[in-house]
């Protein structure tokens, strides 16, 4: 039996691979936990499509592309940097984004924090989808995903795509889920390298990542692996923190990114929801 579980996803994973690039990413709700190869990387570089993209199809591997696309602008992280009055303002991200070739934003500063360079994987990510093609983003849909005012002010908390995918709390929920319903809400056990993943932390305050895997240290500690801009990386890149860190969760994975050019900018969000526990069972977790 033992055996059979471990050949199980394996079959599934092959056969999610053959899908269509141009659809959702699918898992089969195993643990998916990396090797110590997979982290030989380092902190800084644009591998992300090459060492964690074979382990998925679909729009994740979009958003690992994405991740390099941001991480080329800055190679030694960037800096980071978060102050709501600082002067001059807060850049969410450190480089001029765009959407579909129209700005998002000219960004006072070089430096990044966590959810700018989340956001910035998503917009790079919604770039590469759409490639090719002549998407009609409408006037009030680009406006809404720009990330500062028209005077270059800071977009406030809440205020339409960004300023809920920037709000506290679980931000990627309330932007990707209910804002725009471009999204779905899936459970720690079936996040899978490209997912959109907001932290509680146990000692307060938040973050917004991107999720590359689950670890096992030496010591068999569990562990996640995540892309982001924070204070220990300089910036953009990728870290790794023990889960005994982390209050909760909550996953949200790419579906419908079409409906970019479709959402209700009206939509009401509800921020009143709960996190996910990371019940970690070592003797459920299989490694790819």
């Amino acid at each position: 039996m033992k055996r059979f579980l471990l050949i199980l996803p394996l079959f599934l994973f092959t056969f999610c691979n053959t899908q269509n690039q141009l659809q959702p990413t699918c898992d089969d709700g195993s643990w998916f936990v990396l090797k110590k190869d997979d982290l030989s990387a380092g902190t800084h570089h644009t591998r992300h499509a090459e060492i964690f993209g074979k382990y998925v199809s679909g729009y994740n591997l979009y958003v690992l592309k994405a991740i390099d696309i941001v991480q080329a602008h800055a190679p030694d992280g960037g800096g980071y940097f978060a102050g709501l009055k600082a002067d001059p303002p807060e850049s969410p991200i450190g480089y001029e984004l765009k959407l579909f070739g129209r700005s998002l934003l000219n960004p006072p500063r070089p430096t990044s924090y966590c959810s700018g360079s989340t956001y910035a994987a998503f917009i790079e990510a919604l770039n590469l989808i759409f490639a090719g093609r002549t998407p009609k983003l409408t006037e009030e849909r680009f406006e809404a995903a720009r990330m500062q005012e028209s005077d270059g002010g800071r977009r406030e908390d809440h205020i339409k795509l960004w300023g809920k995918w920037n709000a506290d709390g679980y931000g990627n929920h309330f932007a990707l889920v209910q804002y725009t319903q471009m999204g779905v809400r899936i459970k720690p056990n079936q996040a899978r390298p490209g997912d959109f993943m907001n932290i509680s932390w146990k000692k307060g305050g938040g973050h917004s990542v991107i999720f590359l895997g689950w670890y096992l240290d030496e010591n068999q500690t569990p562990k996640v692996v995540y892309w982001s801009s924070q204070k220990r990386t300089n910036g953009m890149g990728d870290d790794v923190v023990p889960i005994s860190r982390i209050k909760e969760v909550c996953v949200v994975r790419l579906t419908n990114p079409q409906n970019i050019l479709h959402f209700n900018i009206e939509q009401p969000v509800d921020i009143n929801i709960t996190g996910d526990k990371i019940n970690w069972q070592s003797d459920e977790a299989l490694s790819h």
